[in-house]
């Protein structure tokens, strides 16, 4: 039978302990298993995981860390380095990752195909009601759809890359390869490595005791890991976007000053920028997905007409902009631009260039896939950023 550890990263969840234990231990009962805390606390709780494992009907460890290396990301490596088994479960401390639902991540890497098996809020059966207040679950939807458009191909099988309950088959990590910051430790697995995932559905618990490890500080250490890892494409998309912003406003300038009224500068702008940005985004940003994407007249007219529907939005607010703050159209459409960029990148590497059904048959091997110099030099260009330390 499978051996297992569970990986249990903890701060200040002393009151949680004997509970998580007890469930947890029943969850595995009949298997070779243990659990390992990796404890970051400022209280007794590495005391209280001791206590408990006295009694505990499976082994239980702790290692304490004085040094909070790499956050919770962090301890979670080290219980990876530290683990009797190669494979490991992880899950938080707080039991709103219900550890009932070990068995099932089990089973399902019994089955096969699958080196990494999550619990996900959002897949079919999945429940997000721990999460407590909209803001939170808005939040939380928010970052999972930035973090997906930000890596198209590797999450194209994650509906949630940020839960950290999830089962990883050590033998198959490079665990010098990694460089946690923050919580979002399955993020960084996912976007490091080809490992293939599975998901389960998770009904997410309401939190026990203790107090959310969610802050402004983690949300920001979240977007500056985020951009380490995924720092190239859209730097690329960035940087075309600057490009059309510019060709934009040097176009509503030329045309203003020949007397063209403001709007319809705008008007023609865009539409030029659009052709222009869509020749630029299919060269060198989303070159290495158009094999497995839609056909190329697909793509276009995708791209072309949500563009032109946020354009249809957007110039509007700017002429309200112009009308209201009485500022220059330049400054105005310069601000609408900007806000556009990130609705413009979720779009198209979500939904342009996602994988059609032959793509993704192609990437189940029903079809070989066409590699060109152009996409291997992409791919080089992406193992480069992928590189540890990029940033």
């Amino acid at each position: 039978m499978t051996q297992v550890t569970v990986i249990v990263p903890t701060y200040n969840e002393r009151d949680n302990v004997a509970e998580l234990v007890a469930r947890t231990a029943a969850a595995l009962d009949g298997r070779d298993a243990e659990i390992l805390f990796v404890d970051d606390s400022t209280d007794d709780t590495a005391l209280e995981i001791e206590r408990v494992a006295a009694d505990a009907p499976l082994p239980v460890r702790v290692i304490h860390r004085d040094d909070n290396i790499g956050g919770l990301g962090g301890a979670v490596v080290a219980g990876l380095r530290a683990a009797a088994s190669d494979i490991c479960i992880v899950m938080d401390g707080d039991l709103q990752h219900p550890p009932e639902l070990v068995p099932a991540l089990l089973e399902r890497h019994e089955e096969g195909g699958a080196d990494v098996v999550a619990a996900s809020r959002y897949v079919g059966g999945g429940d997000t009601s721990g999460l407590g207040t909209a803001v939170r679950f808005g939040v939380s939807r928010a970052a999972t759809w930035l973090t997906r458009a930000m890596f198209p191909i590797r999450l194209a099988r994650s509906t949630d890359p940020m839960t950290g309950f999830f089962l990883v088959d050590r033998a198959k990590l490079d665990l010098d390869a990694l460089r946690p910051q923050g919580f979002k430790i399955l993020l960084e697995i996912l976007a490091r490595t080809d490992l293939r995932i599975a998901e389960v559905p998770m009904e997410f618990g309401e939190r026990r005791h203790g107090t959310s490890k969610a802050s402004l500080r983690q949300g920001a250490t979240f977007v500056a890991h985020l951009a380490r890892l995924r720092f190239g494409k859209m730097s690329l998309f960035a940087l075309i976007g600057v490009i059309g912003a510019v060709a934009n406003l040097g176009i509503m300038w030329l045309l203003t000053a020949a007397g063209v009224p403001y709007v319809w500068a705008a008007i023609i702008g865009a539409e030029v920028t659009i052709l222009g940005n869509f020749v630029l985004q299919e060269r060198f940003v989303f070159a290495d997905m158009r094999t497995d994407a839609r056909s190329l007249g697909m793509r276009f007219f995708t791209s072309f007409a949500f563009n032109n529907v946020e354009a249809a939005l957007r110039i509007p607010v700017m002429a309200l902009m112009v009308e209201s703050w009485h500022i220059s159209s330049v400054l105005a459409t310069g601000l609408s631009l900007i806000v556009a960029f990130f609705a413009r990148f979720l779009f198209h590497s979500l939904v342009v260039y996602a994988p059609s059904r032959r793509g993704q048959n192609a990437a189940a091997g029903s079809e070989p896939k066409v590699d060109t110099a152009a996409i291997r030099v992409i791919r080089a260009i992406d193992a480069e950023a992928m590189r540890p330390g990029e940033l």
